[in-house]
């Protein structure tokens, strides 16, 4: 029997914050629809960079969280409105982490702490 061999082409792109991407670039990163985008615009989840282009500019900073809640829009067939609610807690949680983060850099190491690194994910109480 004869073997296919699939070949995967994997583009990296290493993204800064102080970086911009254009609306189309983010919505064939994100999955999410140039209009969805406009309309998270006009929600308030998303601010645009303001700088003169042919196309609207956003920062790089956005498209982790942007991908996740179109992952999750597909996954749960969540409309827009939903997405931007999504959108603002993915940033508090991204927020407060690394608040939590900073703290965490601020105490003297402690061993035996009940308390796992914030990178660590959390375990359900037995």
């Amino acid at each position: 029997m004869p073997t296919q061999h699939t070949q995967w082409r994997t583009e990296i792109t290493w993204l800064d914050a102080h970086q911009t991407v254009s609306v189309t670039e983010l919505s064939q990163v994100c999955g999410i629809s140039k209009n969805d985008l406009d309309e998270l615009v006009e929600y308030g989840a998303l601010s645009p960079v303001d700088m003169p282009a042919d196309e609207r500019q956003f920062s790089a900073a956005c498209v982790a969280a942007l991908r996740t809640a179109g992952k999750l829009r597909r996954d749960f067939d969540l409309d827009t409105f939903t997405i931007a609610v999504l959108l603002d807690y993915l940033n508090r949680i991204e927020q407060l982490e690394s608040e939590l983060r900073a703290a965490q850099a601020k105490l003297p190491a402690q061993a035996g702490t009940d308390h796992p690194p914030i990178d660590a994910p959390a375990r359900a109480p037995h």
